[in-house]
């Protein structure tokens, strides 16, 4: 069983991880890149062996089920002992709204139910602090333990016996129980009665959210899933979207390719905010514009850095977690994130992509208007400056750079963007000057990108290499459908990245050697451009092999095994379940179309 059969909880303020057994193998708290409070997803911590954990054990486990109740971010897992004992142990964060606005407490609710037997069950609860270093202080009081850490001090409310929770002694499930963990807050009513309000709240909630998306007819669990994973992946109070909710799980076994995603980066949102709004969650995206627009205000007269935190600063100087063993015992554990310091020339593109939903959809309470443009023109000068520069791509090389065709031609794409919304407002000036700016990288493009021998477009200016990202300009209106250098594009990366299924990203040797999992993505935007050449039919098949590599609650990581379909990678990534989205919209019949 892959240690990536987890299910992720949430609710825009942090999210956790729960895996089949009913333990939170992954919180970090106060917020997505905060602590890693509970963290046994990366092994025992150096504070002690068993620490980090925070589980709901069963006396002679012998299977376990796990679903998400349907159309919400909430998590049923059941387990059964062998003596016919069964405990229902339901999962979810708080989020609902109130007095006018969203209620989302950084705190997870675990309401505990006896389903039939006696099971005999303990309750661990082992927090750890300093990134695995340190074990808290406890104290307790009538109905509560208090964490006490060097940084933090956090509170579980229970109508649980204090001592079974200290102790950790086994006892005989009879009553429901309730356990909330968060801030060292009381709560206004007992943990039983809570629980029972927040759940009631949080399930409303949820299905009120997807009852407003705009859903393809075909693969609608599918998509819904997706849909409440990317939106928990965003951090609501400043607006960004994190890559994903983990950080440093390897790319492949023993690679050395472990990273932090738990940042925004402006291209990873980008997708994300596209993809939410095709399906009609515009709050999110008027949320990203709005960290967008106060990230790139503090970036005065500065070049854009690929990757913020979520508080939309850029001091992500990346360190060793020590404490931290890693996935499978596969370290490094990283936290921060050394790309920050790199030249990606595509953020320009990403940004001006991103906000241009402002001015053309009418659905949105704050719309673009002229003063916005103004500034959306300075970053794209800055695109046209560097589309010709090299840099560290959309795969951020770390030991060399070339100049991108992908970052070429979302500056491309910026620029002629600009060039519809300066008409748009009425500008004809400006709407004439985009166009030529468009039209002259457009030339370069096809001048330094296409190679003639191998009917393709490379990976890079006066390049060999072919990449997956090359897929994308398509979507981006560079290539239309119908166009013989889309198809032989196509056939050209087909040949040399497609194995068995799955579209790498590159095959050629980068700063670790060469890779060895499919970037998941990778293969749903071969299956788009599969569908513009065509080839529906085959697009179609290797979509729905493609759902079936999804775990057992329908979430994908960043990488898959070509050969076991193994999940590898940071989990659940936003880039995945963005192509999930974005292919099924593509693929599915319309509603009007008979059955």
């Amino acid at each position: 069983m892959s240690t990536l059969d987890q299910a992720l909880i949430g609710n825009c303020a942090f999210a956790a991880l729960v895996n089949r057994q009913a333990e939170i193998t992954w919180a970090c708290m106060p917020r997505f890149d905060g602590d890693p409070v509970f963290c046994s997803l990366l092994g025992d911590p150096a504070a002690g062996a068993g620490a980090g954990r925070f589980a709901v054990e069963l006396e002679g486990l012998a299977r376990t089920e796990q679903w998400y109740v349907r159309n919400t971010a909430i998590v049923v897992t059941r387990l059964y002992d062998h003596q016919g004992g069964v405990v229902e142990v339901t999962d979810f964060a708080p989020r609902f709204e109130q007095f006018g606005r969203t209620f989302r407490p950084v705190e997870l609710i675990r309401q505990v139910r006896r389903v039939a037997g006696s099971p005999l069950v303990s309750l661990v609860v082992r927090p750890v602090f300093d990134h695995g270093r340190s074990l808290p202080s406890v104290t307790q009081g009538s109905n509560h333990v208090r964490y006490v850490g060097p940084g933090q001090v956090l509170r579980l409310t229970t109508d649980a016996s204090l001592t079974a929770v200290l102790d950790e002694t086994p006892f005989i499930l009879e009553d429901d129980l309730t356990l909330a963990f968060g801030p060292d807050e009381t709560l206004l009513q007992s943990a039983r009665e809570t629980g029972y309000q927040f759940y009631e709240h949080t399930l409303t909630y949820w299905q009120e959210w997807v009852r407003n998306l705009a859903i393809p007819f075909e693969w609608q669990e599918a998509v819904i899933r997706a849909a409440i994973t990317l939106k928990l992946n965003t951090y609501e109070d400043t607006g960004a979207v994190i890559a994903a909710v983990t950080t440093s799980i390897p790319e492949a076994p023993d690679t050395g390719r472990n990273w932090d995603y738990r940042y925004c980066w402006l291209r990873d949102a980008y997708f994300v905010i596209n993809a939410l709004n095709r399906l009609g969650a515009t709050k999110t995206m008027e949320h990203y514009v709005r960290f967008i627009i106060n990230t790139t205000a503090r970036n005065e007269g500065r070049s854009l850095r690929p990757v913020y935190r979520i508080n939309g600063r850029d001091d992500l100087y990346e360190t060793i977690a020590y404490g931290l063993p890693g996935y499978r015992e596969m370290g490094p554990v990283r936290i921060g994130n050394q790309a920050y310091e790199q030249q990606q020339n595509d953020v320009y593109g990403s940004v001006i992509l991103a906000t241009a939903h402002l001015f053309f959809d009418e659905r949105l309470r704050r719309r673009g208007d002229e003063s916005l443009f103004r500034r959306l023109e300075q970053l794209g000068e800055q695109a046209v400056a560097v589309y010709r520069e090299p840099d560290a791509g959309p795969w951020e090389f770390r030991g060399f750079e070339k100049v991108h065709t992908f970052s070429a031609a979302i500056c491309w794409a910026a620029a002629r963007n600009l060039r519809a919304i300066a008409a748009k407002l009425g500008l004809m000036e400006r709407a004439d000057y985009w166009r030529r700016r468009a039209d002259e990288m457009a030339d370069t493009i096809r001048n330094s990108a296409w190679n003639e021998q191998r009917n393709s477009y490379m990976a890079s200016f006066g390049g060999q290499d072919l990449d997956a990202s090359l897929m994308l300009l398509y979507e981006w209106g560079f290539l239309r459908a119908g166009d013989p250098r889309l198809a032989g594009t196509v056939r050209a990366v087909e040949q040399e990245l497609r194995h068995g299924d799955f579209l790498f990203r590159y095959v050629h040797e980068d700063d670790f050697g060469k890779p060895h999992t499919a970037f998941t993505t990778c293969t749903f935007w071969y299956i788009d451009a599969l569908a513009a050449v065509g080839r529906e039919a085959e697009a179609r098949a290797l979509f729905e092999r493609l759902l079936e590599c999804r775990n057992h609650v329908g979430l994908l990581s960043e990488d898959i095994d070509p050969y076991t379909g193994e999940l590898w990678g940071n989990f659940p990534q936003t880039y995945s379940m963005v192509g999930l989205i974005n292919s099924a919209m593509r693929l599915s019949r319309s509603w009007e179309e008979p059955l």
